[in-house]
């Protein structure tokens, strides 16, 4: 069945084509495109176009059909191009005429917006959630190793001193930014498309603030047109949202299987949440994790594939945009994973807490030693050069009698105030 048929059956090959995936993705859309039904049903009798008669039948039955996609039991045939033409097709052989009607007023276009607009606002409240989940977890660590020193890198050549404390908070600071993002995402897709039809809107006396309302969106694309046109926009939004997150996600899973190395031996995990070698039985492989970092520089490469699918575009639905969806679905459920598997690992984190203890990392405290020479009134160049000089000659070692766990400290008071920047964050309205 197709909502487009003329009496005329298409070339089998060109349905395939024309088809691809889209049955097993809508699958995943089913729901939101009951949901946007009964949304638009309700309205058809508000102002007529159904009858309290007529209206009780399509809610009871699309509440039938709600019901068996909630229990895994909803199915999209090959004989049906889509979701819409197999929920159509559910209400027509149910209810006959009354089924039939369900489309007056609106067009696939902006079923599938509506879809999309749903689906996409539940999965960024969920994907927030995740965030901020790991931001949690992130500063109890980083509270629970706030004096645990580790060494600081620049050009990963031993730098200046840091601690678990700062690396632990510092992904979470780096998260409020990711919820930002979101936060951006969820504005825009937080607006009903349904309406807008074919993207030219219909002549019929719609109630377009009725719909918006019973689906629980903030606003409303007011011109059908910048309706149409959101497809692709959107799902771009959601996707620069996401590369945000995997961003920060792929940076502190390459900083963790960097620091399971021998050569550094900074952190380590269970055996149970690490994988062996085949040959070699010595190994402890940190395979979560590269694929967590493999699989979010994926993520980060989506907005620029989406971009290409939906570039130079001129107004109006084109068959292009069908395929923004083969990329975006998969790529949430990706992220959600991601995340899910960072939270699982990191609460068993192990720490090294004396890494210090390696005459290396000495040169970590020379500018504690410069900064001592100025605060005694030394020119600074002057100290700088001192220093230098004693490095130079093998000559440097720190002043082990001083408590040096402040310099990598990030205090109770930062703490405070980066926890204060993620309620702030999270005050958008999801």
């Amino acid at each position: 069945m197709k909502l487009w048929d003329k009496g005329y059956s298409t070339d089998k090959k060109i349905d395939i084509f024309t088809v691809g995936n889209d049955r097993e993705l809508d699958l995943v859309l089913a729901k939101y495109d009951v949901i946007g039904s009964l949304a638009h049903a309700k309205m058809l009798h508000k102002i007529g176009l159904l009858s309290k008669e007529e209206i009780n039948s399509v809610e009871n039955e699309l509440n039938n059909i709600l019901k068996s996609i909630k229990k895994g039991e909803f199915t999209i045939e090959d004989s049906f191009e889509d979701v819409h033409s197999k929920v159509e097709y559910l209400l027509t052989k149910k209810l006959g005429d009354t089924g039939k009607k369900i489309h007056t007023a609106r067009s696939r276009n902006d079923q599938v917006l509506v879809d999309v607009h749903l689906y996409l606002k539940d999965e960024l409240i969920e994907i927030k959630k995740q965030t901020k989940e790991l931001f949690d977890l992130l500063i109890d660590l980083s509270e629970k190793y706030k004096k645990v020193l580790l060494p600081g890198y620049t050009h990963l050549q031993i730098a200046m001193p840091s601690s678990f404390g700062m690396w632990f908070s510092a992904y979470a600071e780096s998260l409020i930014d990711d919820v930002y993002f979101l936060n951006a995402a969820f504005k825009v897709v937080d607006q009903n498309p349904l309406g807008s039809a074919a993207g030219y809107g219909n002549s019929f006396p719609i109630d377009r603030q009725d719909t918006t309302n019973s689906m629980g969106f903030e606003t409303l694309k007011y011109n059908s047109v910048a309706a149409q046109m959101s497809r692709g926009k959107t799902e771009k939004s959601m996707a620069f949202a996401m590369s945000s997150v995997a961003g920060t996600l792929s940076k502190f899973a390459y900083d963790i299987c960097l620091y399971m190395s021998q050569n550094f031996g900074f952190v380590s995990f269970p055996d149970e949440l690490t994988t062996g070698s085949s040959i070699m039985p010595h190994k402890k492989n940190p395979d979560v994790f590269e694929l967590i970092r493999g699989k979010c520089n994926k993520i980060q490469a989506l907005p620029f594939e989406l971009t290409m699918i939906s570039n130079n575009l001129p107004s109006g639905y084109h068959r292009d945009l069908q395929l923004l969806k083969e990329g975006l679905l998969p790529a949430i459920q990706t992220l959600k994973s991601c995340l899910e598997m960072f939270i699982y690992s990191l609460q068993n984190i192990q720490v090294n807490d004396g890494i210090l203890d390696d005459k290396k990392y000495d040169y970590l405290f020379s500018v504690e030693e410069v900064n001592e020479l100025v605060q005694n009134g030394t020119p600074f160049r002057d100290a700088y050069k001192i220093v230098g000089g004693t490095i130079e000659k093998g000559d440097f070692k720190p002043n082990k009698n001083v408590d040096h766990t402040h310099l990598g400290s990030v205090g109770n008071l930062a703490l405070k105030e980066i926890q204060s920047k993620m309620e702030k964050a999270n005050l958008y309205r999801f």
